[in-house]
């Protein structure tokens, strides 16, 4: 049925000037802002034209699952300048990481964890095979 038509996500913020710096700014997106009032929203713009909405949510809670993937040809070169821009990396129960903050389990992609302002988990990620 929707096979043939376009769809896009969405994920609220507690802070949307907070997330349009950090999108923006620290990963380098490009975000546009639409609307007014309680109706203003960003348009995030991921490599390939793919667009995202972040909307304010006063009851915001962050989501306890990763909601953007990044995918990098080199994941240490992506750790260290996120890094080098002040995020710091997500380290999980039962995820071994190195001293970058990588988990390189064997069998899957190299991964680390991080999140936005509004506490929303994000990750780059390098496959290996």
């Amino acid at each position: 049925m929707f096979g043939e038509t376009t769809a896009f996500s969405g994920f609220s913020v507690d802070d949307l000037d907070a997330a349009r710096r950090f999108y923006g700014e620290t990963l380098g997106l490009t975000v546009d802002e639409q609307g007014e009032g309680e109706m203003r929203m960003l348009s995030l713009t991921l490599a390939g034209g793919a667009k995202i909405f972040v909307y304010p949510k006063d009851d915001h809670t962050p989501a306890s699952f990763t909601i953007l993937n990044f995918s990098v040809d080199d994941i240490d070169r992506a750790v260290d300048e996120l890094t080098g821009r002040g995020v710091t990396l997500e380290r999980y129960p039962g995820f071994e990481a190195d001293e970058k903050g990588v988990v390189r389990a064997e069998g899957g992609p190299a991964i680390a964890w991080f999140t936005d302002p509004a506490g929303n988990v994000l990750s780059v990620l390098q496959d290996r095979r």
